[in-house]
Protein backbone atom coordinates (compact mmCIF):
# COMPACT_ATOMS: atom_id res chain seq x y z
CA UNK A 1 0.00 0.00 0.00
CA UNK A 2 1.30 3.23 -0.85
CA UNK A 3 -0.08 6.82 0.09
CA UNK A 4 -0.37 9.66 -2.29
CA UNK A 5 -1.30 13.75 -1.11
CA UNK A 6 -4.49 15.18 -1.83
CA UNK A 7 -2.68 17.91 -3.23
CA UNK A 8 -1.08 15.56 -6.10
CA UNK A 9 2.93 17.04 -5.54
CA UNK A 10 5.10 14.78 -3.03
CA UNK A 11 6.13 11.26 -4.30
CA UNK A 12 3.83 8.26 -2.88
CA UNK A 13 5.17 6.64 0.46
CA UNK A 14 4.65 3.98 2.46
CA UNK A 15 3.14 3.59 5.57
CA UNK A 16 5.61 4.08 7.88
CA UNK A 17 6.66 7.05 6.75
CA UNK A 18 3.33 8.37 5.89
CA UNK A 19 3.01 7.23 10.03
CA UNK A 20 6.24 9.79 11.04
CA UNK A 21 5.58 12.39 8.07
CA UNK A 22 1.84 13.43 9.12
CA UNK A 23 0.98 16.17 6.80
CA UNK A 24 2.35 15.91 3.36
CA UNK A 25 5.04 17.96 2.29
CA UNK A 26 2.79 20.58 0.24
CA UNK A 27 0.79 21.23 2.83
CA UNK A 28 -2.00 17.77 1.72
CA UNK A 29 -3.25 15.12 3.31
CA UNK A 30 -1.97 11.56 2.86
CA UNK A 31 -4.57 8.92 1.80
CA UNK A 32 -3.93 5.72 0.21
CA UNK A 33 -4.00 4.51 -3.43
CA UNK A 34 -6.35 2.40 -3.20
CA UNK A 35 -9.44 1.30 -0.87
CA UNK A 36 -8.87 -2.11 0.43
CA UNK A 37 -11.73 -4.19 -0.56
CA UNK A 38 -12.80 -6.85 2.06
CA UNK A 39 -15.73 -9.61 0.65
CA UNK A 40 -19.27 -10.39 2.16
CA UNK A 41 -17.12 -13.56 2.95
CA UNK A 42 -14.07 -12.01 4.67
CA UNK A 43 -16.62 -9.78 6.62
CA UNK A 44 -18.72 -12.45 7.81
CA UNK A 45 -15.15 -14.34 9.10
CA UNK A 46 -14.48 -11.50 11.65
CA UNK A 47 -17.89 -11.78 13.16
CA UNK A 48 -17.07 -12.50 17.04
CA UNK A 49 -13.22 -12.21 16.76
CA UNK A 50 -12.19 -9.89 19.59
CA UNK A 51 -11.83 -6.16 19.02
CA UNK A 52 -7.82 -6.79 19.15
CA UNK A 53 -8.36 -9.20 16.14
CA UNK A 54 -10.63 -6.76 14.02
CA UNK A 55 -7.90 -4.07 14.57
CA UNK A 56 -5.26 -6.57 13.27
CA UNK A 57 -7.31 -7.63 10.10
CA UNK A 58 -9.05 -3.99 8.66
CA UNK A 59 -5.11 -2.65 9.57
CA UNK A 60 -3.43 -5.07 7.43
CA UNK A 61 -3.48 -4.09 3.89
CA UNK A 62 -3.30 -0.38 5.12
CA UNK A 63 0.55 -0.83 6.25
CA UNK A 64 0.76 -2.54 3.63
CA UNK A 65 3.55 -5.09 4.55
CA UNK A 66 5.34 -2.42 6.43
CA UNK A 67 5.17 -3.99 9.29
CA UNK A 68 5.24 -7.53 9.54
CA UNK A 69 2.21 -9.56 10.43
CA UNK A 70 3.07 -10.97 13.56
CA UNK A 71 4.52 -7.68 15.30
CA UNK A 72 1.18 -5.36 14.12
CA UNK A 73 -0.57 -8.81 15.52
CA UNK A 74 1.01 -7.94 18.86
CA UNK A 75 1.03 -4.33 18.72
CA UNK A 76 -2.58 -4.13 18.06
CA UNK A 77 -3.06 -6.76 21.30
CA UNK A 78 -0.94 -5.05 23.09
CA UNK A 79 -3.02 -1.21 22.57
CA UNK A 80 -6.13 -2.63 23.74
CA UNK A 81 -4.92 -4.60 26.90
CA UNK A 82 -5.71 -2.10 29.37
CA UNK A 83 -9.19 -1.01 28.14
CA UNK A 84 -11.92 -0.94 30.92
CA UNK A 85 -14.61 -2.94 29.32
CA UNK A 86 -13.81 -6.55 27.59
CA UNK A 87 -15.30 -5.63 24.56
CA UNK A 88 -13.38 -2.53 24.19
CA UNK A 89 -15.92 -0.61 22.34
CA UNK A 90 -19.80 -2.01 23.49
CA UNK A 91 -22.53 -1.35 22.05
CA UNK A 92 -26.02 -0.21 24.20
CA UNK A 93 -29.64 -0.52 22.60
CA UNK A 94 -31.24 2.95 23.23
CA UNK A 95 -34.50 1.79 21.95
CA UNK A 96 -35.90 0.04 19.15
CA UNK A 97 -33.27 1.45 16.28
CA UNK A 98 -30.78 3.36 18.40
CA UNK A 99 -27.90 2.44 19.77
CA UNK A 100 -24.74 3.73 21.15
CA UNK A 101 -20.99 2.85 20.65
CA UNK A 102 -19.55 3.61 23.83
CA UNK A 103 -15.81 5.33 22.78
CA UNK A 104 -14.43 5.96 26.37
CA UNK A 105 -13.25 2.80 27.79
CA UNK A 106 -9.41 4.16 27.28
CA UNK A 107 -7.34 5.55 29.57
CA UNK A 108 -8.45 9.31 29.13
CA UNK A 109 -12.39 8.57 28.22
CA UNK A 110 -12.52 9.47 24.84
CA UNK A 111 -12.61 8.06 21.23
CA UNK A 112 -9.30 9.40 20.36
CA UNK A 113 -7.68 6.25 22.71
CA UNK A 114 -9.29 4.09 19.70
CA UNK A 115 -6.76 5.03 17.56
CA UNK A 116 -4.21 7.01 19.88
CA UNK A 117 -3.24 3.79 21.94
CA UNK A 118 -2.14 1.89 19.00
CA UNK A 119 -0.39 4.92 17.08
CA UNK A 120 1.68 5.56 19.64
CA UNK A 121 3.01 1.54 19.89
CA UNK A 122 3.02 2.12 15.93
CA UNK A 123 5.66 5.05 16.52
CA UNK A 124 7.54 3.50 19.10
CA UNK A 125 8.00 0.54 16.83
CA UNK A 126 9.06 2.45 13.47
CA UNK A 127 11.23 4.68 14.90
CA UNK A 128 13.42 2.38 17.17
CA UNK A 129 14.03 0.09 13.99
CA UNK A 130 14.95 3.36 11.98
CA UNK A 131 17.19 4.62 14.48
CA UNK A 132 15.02 7.88 14.40
CA UNK A 133 13.08 10.70 17.25
CA UNK A 134 10.53 12.65 16.44
CA UNK A 135 8.78 15.50 17.78
CA UNK A 136 5.46 15.69 17.84
CA UNK A 137 3.25 18.78 17.50
CA UNK A 138 -0.61 18.76 17.73
CA UNK A 139 -3.54 20.89 18.21
CA UNK A 140 -6.55 20.31 20.36
CA UNK A 141 -10.06 20.99 21.38
CA UNK A 142 -10.06 18.60 24.33
CA UNK A 143 -9.59 14.80 23.53
CA UNK A 144 -7.04 14.48 21.35
CA UNK A 145 -4.02 16.23 23.90
CA UNK A 146 -4.84 13.97 26.51
CA UNK A 147 -5.26 11.18 24.52
CA UNK A 148 -2.20 11.57 22.64
CA UNK A 149 -0.05 12.23 25.39
CA UNK A 150 -0.76 9.21 27.16
CA UNK A 151 0.12 7.36 24.38
CA UNK A 152 3.65 8.55 23.97
CA UNK A 153 4.34 9.54 27.29
CA UNK A 154 7.59 8.77 28.82
CA UNK A 155 9.02 7.42 24.95
CA UNK A 156 12.44 7.45 24.48
CA UNK A 157 11.85 8.24 21.03
CA UNK A 158 9.38 11.20 20.96
CA UNK A 159 8.85 14.89 22.39
CA UNK A 160 5.77 16.21 22.38
CA UNK A 161 4.18 19.96 22.15
CA UNK A 162 0.34 19.86 22.26
CA UNK A 163 -1.45 23.60 21.75
CA UNK A 164 -4.92 23.78 23.21
CA UNK A 165 -7.15 26.86 23.23
CA UNK A 166 -6.88 28.37 27.16
CA UNK A 167 -10.14 28.78 28.86
CA UNK A 168 -11.83 27.01 26.01
CA UNK A 169 -11.29 23.05 26.77
CA UNK A 170 -13.17 21.41 29.88
CA UNK A 171 -10.90 21.27 33.46
CA UNK A 172 -10.68 17.69 33.12
CA UNK A 173 -9.36 17.91 29.64
CA UNK A 174 -6.82 20.43 30.11
CA UNK A 175 -5.61 18.66 33.42
CA UNK A 176 -5.84 15.30 31.94
CA UNK A 177 -3.25 17.06 29.44
CA UNK A 178 -1.05 19.27 32.06
CA UNK A 179 -0.59 17.02 35.15
CA UNK A 180 1.09 14.73 32.88
CA UNK A 181 4.86 15.47 34.38
CA UNK A 182 7.31 13.03 31.77
CA UNK A 183 9.71 15.23 30.76
CA UNK A 184 8.92 14.47 26.88
CA UNK A 185 5.55 15.92 27.28
CA UNK A 186 5.08 19.96 26.96
CA UNK A 187 1.81 21.61 26.89
CA UNK A 188 0.71 24.87 25.52
CA UNK A 189 -2.24 26.80 26.53
CA UNK A 190 -2.75 29.16 23.14
CA UNK A 191 -4.12 32.43 23.59
CA UNK A 192 -6.91 31.98 21.06
CA UNK A 193 -9.48 29.61 19.56
CA UNK A 194 -8.76 25.72 18.93
CA UNK A 195 -8.63 26.97 14.59
CA UNK A 196 -5.82 28.80 15.74
CA UNK A 197 -4.02 26.04 17.75
CA UNK A 198 -4.70 23.89 14.11
CA UNK A 199 -3.38 26.76 11.73
CA UNK A 200 -0.34 27.29 13.63
CA UNK A 201 0.95 23.36 13.55
CA UNK A 202 -0.03 23.65 10.22
CA UNK A 203 2.44 26.68 10.23
CA UNK A 204 5.44 24.89 11.61
CA UNK A 205 4.73 22.04 9.18
CA UNK A 206 4.72 24.21 6.36
CA UNK A 207 8.43 25.46 7.61
CA UNK A 208 9.86 22.81 5.50
CA UNK A 209 13.53 23.53 6.83
CA UNK A 210 12.18 23.85 10.60
CA UNK A 211 10.01 21.03 9.96
CA UNK A 212 12.89 18.45 9.01
CA UNK A 213 15.52 19.98 11.62
CA UNK A 214 13.00 18.84 14.50
CA UNK A 215 11.42 16.16 12.34
CA UNK A 216 8.40 17.13 13.02
CA UNK A 217 4.89 14.55 13.15
CA UNK A 218 1.36 14.69 13.80
CA UNK A 219 -1.22 13.15 16.33
CA UNK A 220 -3.90 15.03 15.10
CA UNK A 221 -6.35 13.40 12.45
CA UNK A 222 -4.50 15.19 9.62
CA UNK A 223 -2.04 11.90 10.39
CA UNK A 224 -3.55 8.46 8.40
CA UNK A 225 -2.66 6.45 11.00
CA UNK A 226 -5.27 7.93 13.09
CA UNK A 227 -7.57 7.65 10.54
CA UNK A 228 -6.69 3.82 9.96
CA UNK A 229 -7.06 3.25 13.78
CA UNK A 230 -10.47 4.50 14.23
CA UNK A 231 -12.14 2.31 11.26
CA UNK A 232 -11.89 -0.62 13.52
CA UNK A 233 -14.93 0.31 15.92
CA UNK A 234 -17.07 0.74 13.16
CA UNK A 235 -16.47 -2.25 11.67
CA UNK A 236 -16.86 -3.91 15.28
CA UNK A 237 -20.11 -2.28 15.66
CA UNK A 238 -21.51 -3.00 12.21
CA UNK A 239 -20.35 -6.63 12.40
CA UNK A 240 -21.99 -6.76 15.80
CA UNK A 241 -25.65 -5.85 14.46
CA UNK A 242 -25.34 -8.18 11.62
CA UNK A 243 -22.98 -6.55 8.44
CA UNK A 244 -22.71 -7.37 6.05
CA UNK A 245 -25.99 -9.23 5.88
CA UNK A 246 -27.81 -6.46 7.56
CA UNK A 247 -26.61 -2.75 6.64
CA UNK A 248 -26.26 -0.15 9.78
CA UNK A 249 -25.90 3.77 10.00
CA UNK A 250 -24.11 6.06 11.97
CA UNK A 251 -24.49 9.54 13.55
CA UNK A 252 -21.18 10.84 14.41
CA UNK A 253 -20.54 14.06 16.57
CA UNK A 254 -17.97 15.92 14.86
CA UNK A 255 -16.26 18.89 14.20
CA UNK A 256 -12.84 18.13 12.79
CA UNK A 257 -14.87 15.73 10.24
CA UNK A 258 -11.75 12.68 10.77
CA UNK A 259 -14.07 10.60 12.87
CA UNK A 260 -16.61 10.57 10.03
CA UNK A 261 -14.34 10.20 7.43
CA UNK A 262 -12.90 6.96 9.46
CA UNK A 263 -16.83 5.77 8.99
CA UNK A 264 -16.48 6.79 5.66
CA UNK A 265 -13.50 4.88 4.91
CA UNK A 266 -14.89 1.68 6.56
CA UNK A 267 -18.02 2.41 4.29
CA UNK A 268 -15.56 2.38 0.44
CA UNK A 269 -13.77 -0.66 2.17
CA UNK A 270 -17.12 -2.70 1.63
CA UNK A 271 -19.07 -2.06 4.87
CA UNK A 272 -22.93 -2.06 4.16
CA UNK A 273 -23.02 1.17 6.02
CA UNK A 274 -26.78 2.50 5.24
CA UNK A 275 -26.27 6.17 5.86
CA UNK A 276 -23.87 8.31 7.32
CA UNK A 277 -25.33 11.24 9.44
CA UNK A 278 -22.94 14.12 11.00
CA UNK A 279 -23.69 15.67 14.07
CA UNK A 280 -22.74 18.99 15.06
CA UNK A 281 -23.30 22.03 17.83
CA UNK A 282 -23.75 25.79 17.01
CA UNK A 283 -20.63 25.91 15.13
CA UNK A 284 -22.06 23.60 12.34
CA UNK A 285 -20.07 24.56 9.14
CA UNK A 286 -19.79 20.80 8.37
CA UNK A 287 -23.99 20.45 8.53
CA UNK A 288 -24.19 23.79 6.96
CA UNK A 289 -21.49 22.32 3.79
CA UNK A 290 -23.69 19.14 3.56
CA UNK A 291 -26.65 20.74 3.65
CA UNK A 292 -26.07 23.64 1.13
CA UNK A 293 -23.01 22.43 -0.83
CA UNK A 294 -21.71 25.47 0.30
CA UNK A 295 -18.35 25.87 3.02
CA UNK A 296 -18.69 29.35 4.56
CA UNK A 297 -16.29 30.34 7.81
CA UNK A 298 -17.96 31.45 10.68
CA UNK A 299 -17.18 32.70 14.14
CA UNK A 300 -16.48 29.66 16.17
CA UNK A 301 -18.65 30.30 19.66
CA UNK A 302 -18.10 28.43 23.41
CA UNK A 303 -20.48 25.92 23.94
CA UNK A 304 -21.07 22.63 26.84
CA UNK A 305 -19.74 20.80 23.71
CA UNK A 306 -16.21 22.56 22.99
CA UNK A 307 -14.42 19.34 21.25
CA UNK A 308 -16.87 20.74 18.06
CA UNK A 309 -15.78 24.35 18.71
CA UNK A 310 -14.26 24.20 15.26
CA UNK A 311 -14.54 26.23 12.30
CA UNK A 312 -11.62 24.48 9.74
CA UNK A 313 -12.21 21.33 9.88
CA UNK A 314 -9.35 19.74 8.18
CA UNK A 315 -10.37 16.33 7.34
CA UNK A 316 -12.89 17.53 4.93
CA UNK A 317 -10.32 18.19 2.85
CA UNK A 318 -9.55 14.37 2.40
CA UNK A 319 -12.96 14.05 1.39
CA UNK A 320 -13.04 16.87 -1.02
CA UNK A 321 -10.32 14.67 -2.43
CA UNK A 322 -12.47 12.20 -3.24
CA UNK A 323 -15.34 14.44 -4.31
CA UNK A 324 -13.27 15.72 -6.76
CA UNK A 325 -12.07 12.12 -8.67
CA UNK A 326 -9.08 12.23 -6.65
CA UNK A 327 -7.80 15.02 -8.75
CA UNK A 328 -4.80 16.65 -6.61
CA UNK A 329 -4.65 19.90 -8.43
CA UNK A 330 -8.58 20.46 -8.24
CA UNK A 331 -8.11 19.37 -4.51
CA UNK A 332 -5.56 22.33 -3.92
CA UNK A 333 -7.37 24.87 -5.54
CA UNK A 334 -10.40 24.50 -3.73
CA UNK A 335 -8.73 24.49 -0.64
CA UNK A 336 -6.60 27.46 -1.30
CA UNK A 337 -9.58 29.66 -2.41
CA UNK A 338 -11.18 28.50 0.79
CA UNK A 339 -8.88 29.34 2.85
CA UNK A 340 -8.35 32.63 0.70
CA UNK A 341 -12.02 33.57 1.26
CA UNK A 342 -13.46 31.79 3.56
CA UNK A 343 -16.04 30.39 1.54
CA UNK A 344 -16.45 27.74 -1.10
CA UNK A 345 -19.29 26.71 -3.41
CA UNK A 346 -19.00 22.87 -4.41
CA UNK A 347 -20.05 22.23 -8.32
CA UNK A 348 -23.27 20.74 -8.52
CA UNK A 349 -21.97 17.06 -9.69
CA UNK A 350 -20.00 17.53 -6.17
CA UNK A 351 -22.42 18.41 -4.47
CA UNK A 352 -24.78 16.01 -5.21
CA UNK A 353 -22.22 13.44 -4.70
CA UNK A 354 -22.00 15.02 -1.10
CA UNK A 355 -25.78 15.33 -0.39
CA UNK A 356 -25.96 11.33 -1.71
CA UNK A 357 -23.34 10.40 0.80
CA UNK A 358 -23.72 12.05 4.01
CA UNK A 359 -26.93 13.50 6.09
CA UNK A 360 -26.44 16.10 8.71
CA UNK A 361 -27.75 18.01 11.48
CA UNK A 362 -27.26 20.47 13.95
CA UNK A 363 -28.23 20.67 17.95
CA UNK A 364 -28.56 23.95 20.30
CA UNK A 365 -27.40 24.10 23.78
CA UNK A 366 -30.94 23.97 24.54
CA UNK A 367 -31.31 20.68 22.50
CA UNK A 368 -28.37 19.35 24.52
CA UNK A 369 -29.46 20.04 27.95
CA UNK A 370 -32.72 18.75 26.77
CA UNK A 371 -31.62 15.37 25.40
CA UNK A 372 -29.16 14.74 28.32
CA UNK A 373 -32.26 15.03 30.47
CA UNK A 374 -34.41 12.38 28.37
CA UNK A 375 -32.07 9.59 28.08
CA UNK A 376 -32.03 9.70 32.07
CA UNK A 377 -35.28 9.51 32.46
CA UNK A 378 -36.27 7.30 29.65
CA UNK A 379 -33.43 5.05 29.62
CA UNK A 380 -31.29 5.03 32.78
CA UNK A 381 -28.19 6.14 30.67
CA UNK A 382 -26.19 9.56 31.37
CA UNK A 383 -24.63 10.57 28.12
CA UNK A 384 -22.29 13.03 27.26
CA UNK A 385 -23.40 16.45 25.90
CA UNK A 386 -21.00 15.56 22.59
CA UNK A 387 -23.30 12.09 22.64
CA UNK A 388 -26.60 14.07 23.31
CA UNK A 389 -26.09 16.27 20.14
CA UNK A 390 -25.98 13.28 18.03
CA UNK A 391 -28.21 11.12 19.82
CA UNK A 392 -30.55 14.19 18.93
CA UNK A 393 -29.95 14.69 15.25
CA UNK A 394 -29.84 10.90 15.14
CA UNK A 395 -33.72 10.46 15.93
CA UNK A 396 -34.57 13.05 13.65
CA UNK A 397 -32.74 11.04 10.52
CA UNK A 398 -34.26 8.90 8.03
CA UNK A 399 -33.05 5.48 8.17
CA UNK A 400 -34.65 1.86 7.88
CA UNK A 401 -30.92 0.65 9.12
CA UNK A 402 -30.38 0.98 12.90
CA UNK A 403 -28.52 3.91 13.90
CA UNK A 404 -25.70 3.86 15.75
CA UNK A 405 -24.62 6.97 17.21
CA UNK A 406 -20.74 7.33 18.19
CA UNK A 407 -20.75 7.99 22.36
CA UNK A 408 -17.56 9.95 21.78
CA UNK A 409 -16.62 10.47 25.68
CA UNK A 410 -17.06 9.88 29.13
CA UNK A 411 -19.85 12.40 30.98
CA UNK A 412 -17.47 12.69 33.38
CA UNK A 413 -15.41 14.63 31.16
CA UNK A 414 -18.25 17.14 31.03
CA UNK A 415 -19.83 17.20 34.75
CA UNK A 416 -20.62 20.90 34.68
CA UNK A 417 -23.27 20.32 31.32
CA UNK A 418 -24.73 16.99 32.82
CA UNK A 419 -24.95 18.41 36.48
CA UNK A 420 -26.86 21.17 35.17
CA UNK A 421 -29.08 18.60 32.47
CA UNK A 422 -30.04 15.61 35.48
CA UNK A 423 -28.68 17.41 38.91
CA UNK A 424 -26.32 14.63 38.86
CA UNK A 425 -22.33 15.38 38.91
CA UNK A 426 -21.01 11.63 36.99
CA UNK A 427 -17.93 11.10 38.55
CA UNK A 428 -14.43 10.13 37.32
CA UNK A 429 -13.40 6.58 37.36
CA UNK A 430 -11.13 5.54 40.41
CA UNK A 431 -7.71 5.57 38.34
CA UNK A 432 -8.40 9.52 37.75
CA UNK A 433 -10.33 9.98 40.61
CA UNK A 434 -7.23 12.56 42.39
CA UNK A 435 -6.90 14.46 39.11
CA UNK A 436 -7.63 17.75 40.53
CA UNK A 437 -5.31 17.10 43.19
CA UNK A 438 -2.55 16.42 40.65
CA UNK A 439 0.46 18.98 40.17
CA UNK A 440 -0.22 20.84 36.71
CA UNK A 441 2.23 22.06 34.50
CA UNK A 442 1.50 24.32 31.50
CA UNK A 443 2.83 27.56 29.37
CA UNK A 444 0.62 30.06 27.93
CA UNK A 445 1.76 31.30 24.64
CA UNK A 446 0.36 34.53 22.55
CA UNK A 447 -1.42 33.32 18.80
CA UNK A 448 1.92 33.66 16.98
CA UNK A 449 4.37 31.35 14.86
CA UNK A 450 7.22 32.94 15.90
CA UNK A 451 6.78 32.27 19.48
CA UNK A 452 5.92 28.75 18.96
CA UNK A 453 9.08 28.29 17.11
CA UNK A 454 11.14 29.20 20.02
CA UNK A 455 8.81 27.26 22.48
CA UNK A 456 8.94 23.89 20.34
CA UNK A 457 12.66 24.61 19.71
CA UNK A 458 13.51 24.55 23.33
CA UNK A 459 11.78 21.80 23.80
CA UNK A 460 12.64 19.33 21.17
CA UNK A 461 15.89 17.83 19.93
CA UNK A 462 17.23 18.74 16.55
CA UNK A 463 18.51 16.59 14.11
Amino acid sequence: MRYLSTRGEPAALAFDDVLLAGLARDGGLYVPETWPQFSAAEWRGLRGKRYHEIAFAVLKPYVGGAIPDADLARLTREAYANFTHQAVAPLKQLDANLWTLELFHGPTLAFKDYALQLVGKLFDYVLAKKGQRITIVGATSGDTGPAGIAAVAGSQHIDIVVLHPNGRTSPVQRRQMTTVLDPNVHNVALEGTFDDCQDLVKALFGDLEFRDRYRLSAINSINWARIAGQIVYYVHAALALGAPDRPVSFCVPTGNFGNVLAADAARRMGLPIERLVVATNRNDIVARTILTGTMALESVAPTITPSMDIQVSSNFERLVFELAGRDGRATAAMMTEFRQSGKLAFPQGMKGALADGFDAGAASEADTLNTIAKMRLTTGEIVDPHTAVAIHVAQRAKSDAPIVVASTAHPAKFPDAVEKATGIRPALPDFLADLFEREERVDILPNDAATLKKYVAAHAKAQ
